[in-house]
């Protein structure tokens, strides 16, 4: 997916436990299958998972789970990544890595969830939890800045989808939701804490509600339109709106929030498009979502 990605196999898995956690040594290891494009994940046993990054990029966001996973956990109202291994370079392998408790669950798709409204609720109160933190001496947030740092970014990848015409994107519709969030007032209360990338592979849901939340490499502090993610990347319009209103979300926060969304999916298209399905095909939807609701 990425120039510089470091390989990673069953093997190395094994030999890191093993020289590491010599008391996991032994246990089986299995690659498990992940739309994530930062990090390899393996099974290892039944009650943990191995989590490696695959760029130097992502080194840095295992330190930060390291800090504020244990500090975070008991203030949610949903089950997070609980880490139980810290892992360090060895083996050929460059960077830290960690072994986590496993957590149960499935990964939510578009379209076919069992409990829709429910699980905006259960979205909105996880999202409501992340703002109530008052934890001191945070990060910024990844992606928690203002929307015009994201504009060339977002305008070049409108550019490249305008020649890709197989991929059907109205990208003058798209350019206009977005001049729209640009114009859209800014965020000017304090920062608030923010998962900052609460896509459906980061989800968990068992029997259609919100079992955990995952992957908080991206967490910190910044414009709370940042974690409204779910309701164009997830959510049906009828839940869509319950999502807003439970978290009372003004019409400046919405805007920007459906341009981040829209600009996330549009850099992620032509980028995964051949090389990561599961983002590629959650990226389409969004563009769906936020022009039909346009």
């Amino acid at each position: 997916m990425h120039p510089g990605m470091h390989p990673i196999d069953d093997g190395l898995v094994r030999r890191l436990v093993a020289g590491q956690f010599p008391r996991w040594a032994g246990l089986a290891v299995e690659r498990w299958p992940s739309g994530g494009t930062v990090n390899a994940m393996y099974r290892l046993g039944d009650d943990m998972v191995v989590r490696l990054p695959l760029l130097e990029g992502g080194a840095e966001d295992v330190l930060a789970e390291r800090t504020w996973l244990p500090l975070l956990a008991p203030r949610l109202p949903t089950a997070i990544p609980e880490v139980l291994g810290a892992g360090e370079p060895a083996e050929g392998y460059p960077w830290r890595w960690s072994v986590y408790r496993w957590l149960a669950g499935a990964n939510p798709e578009a379209g076919a969830l069992e409990e829709p409204v429910l699980l905006a609720r259960d979205l909105a109160g996880f999202v409501a939890a992340m703002r109530s933190v008052t934890l001191p001496g945070a990060p910024g947030a990844y992606r928690g800045g203002p929307v015009a740092s994201l504009d060339a970014a977002t305008r070049a990848a409108i550019e490249e989808l305008r020649g890709t015409p197989a991929e059907g994107v109205d990208c003058d519709a798209a350019a206009a939701v977005w001049d729209e969030a640009l114009r859209a007032p800014g965020w000017d209360g304090s920062p608030v804490w923010l998962h900052s990338d609460l896509t459906p592979g980061n989800l968990l849901v068992e029997d259609g509600r919100l079992a955990s939340v995952i992957d908080f490499g991206c967490t910190g502090t910044g414009d709370p339109a940042c974690d409204l993610f779910p309701a164009w990347n997830l959510l049906p319009a009828d839940a869509r709106e319950v999502f807003r209103e439970a978290l009372g979300v003004d019409d400046a926060t919405w805007v920007r929030g459906r341009g981040r969304t829209l600009s996330q999916a549009l850099v992620a298209l032509p980028y995964y498009r051949t090389t990561n399905p599961a983002m590629a095909t959650n990226a389409r939807h969004v563009i769906r979502a936020v022009l039909d609701e346009s």
